[in-house]
């Protein structure tokens, strides 16, 4: 989960792709370099061992957002020298 806040609001959302390598995870606020496994295409943490009753489990990573284009087409200006420039792309999230 990864935690959002503006002001009084506050909101969560399930992270479900961390990028492989970047994954750190802490017990209590230890970080623990090995004991676990993640994986990438569904953000799942196992350990070897169990932490302790009570302990906080901590992650800290890169994550990628699956998006897809919200239209077909796209404005694409041309300049004297033929380089091209977009002003916008338009990007949904996809959402599961």
């Amino acid at each position: 989960m990864k935690r959002y806040a503006s002001g009084a609001q506050s909101w969560a959302r399930a992270i479900a792709k961390p990028v492989a390598g970047t994954v750190r995870i802490a017990l209590g606020g230890v970080d623990q370099p090995s004991g676990w496994s993640v994986d990438t295409t569904t953000g799942v943490v196992s350990f070897g061992a169990a932490p302790g009753a009570g302990v906080a489990i901590t992650a800290g990573f890169e994550f990628d957002v699956p998006v897809r284009f919200d239209t077909d087409a796209l404005d694409v200006t041309l300049d004297l020298e033929r380089l091209g420039s977009i002003t916008s792309i338009p990007l949904l999230e996809i959402r599961r």
